[in-house]
């Protein structure tokens, strides 16, 4: 199967702290380098002390930082490299979208991307009639240590997707919400709590599956020389909902 290809092949470093959202201090080749964090959110809950990572160079001038983290290597023989990249996750759906990889989803004669519906810019308009939203999942990987949770609740721009994209197209048309892994996750199950934030996403994706909207996941590998599809699903979500 086509798998997506880095230009370059990455390079291993350590990550020896985060010291903001948007800057993680590396270790490569002995020297600390100041590299650019391409997730501006929770990782997991890691302490990022001394963390194997995998990183992207560039040498655009136009830069601040030299190197990308673009993924986090395994700490112990039983964890698996975690991309953390959520910029580039849609370049690689891109990719096998448009190499017809995930037929079972959709089979797709054409891909536009970034398609404003109503006000929402929705990732993928897909045969002019499908519309695609890509949710890159990074808040429950699977390793590292542990530091305590920080309660999330920045839910706009979340359910006004998926009120545009479950009530704003019209009656030849689909949507769908592909909740994107970097690593092999195990199916999706929305969180239980009854945080007045959580709950409200609860009842809006409700009300969207209600009005037919799909969720699928995919689970892409990311290795030092570049993305390949492990399995696609479709997930359902509304008896976890109710």
């Amino acid at each position: 199967m086509p798998e997506y290809r880095f230009a370059e092949t990455l390079i291993k470093g350590l990550i020896k702290s985060r010291p903001n959202r948007f800057i993680m201090m590396v270790e490569i080749d002995g020297v600390v380098e100041k590299c650019h964090c391409p997730s501006t959110g929770r990782i997991g809950n890691i302490d990022f002390k001394d963390i194997p990572c995998l990183l992207s160079r560039s040498d655009s001038a136009k830069r601040k930082t030299n190197y990308t983290v673009e993924a986090i290597y395994p700490v112990t023989k039983n964890d698996t490299i975690v991309g953390i990249n959520q910029v580039k996750a849609n370049t690689y759906v891109n990719f096998f979208l448009e190499n017809n990889l995930l037929p079972k989803m959709v089979l797709v004669d054409a891909v536009k991307r970034e398609v404003f519906l109503n006000k929402s810019k929705i990732d993928f308009l897909v045969n002019n009639n499908c519309y695609v939203e890509v949710k890159t999942l990074l808040k429950d990987i699977p390793f590292g240590s542990k530091k305590p949770q920080r309660r999330f609740d920045s839910f706009d721009r979340l359910l006004r997707h998926y009120t545009e994209i479950s009530t704003k197209i019209s009656e030849n048309q689909k949507s769908m919400v592909l909740l994107c892994n970097l690593y092999d996750a195990q199916p999706f199950t929305p969180p239980v709590t009854s945080e007045i934030g959580t709950s409200k996403v609860r009842k809006v994706v409700k009300q969207a599956i209600d009005n037919g909207i799909e969720h699928w996941q995919v689970n892409l590998n990311v290795t030092a020389e570049g993305v390949s599809l492990i399995d696609y699903f479709k997930v359902e979500l509304l008896p976890h909902l109710n």
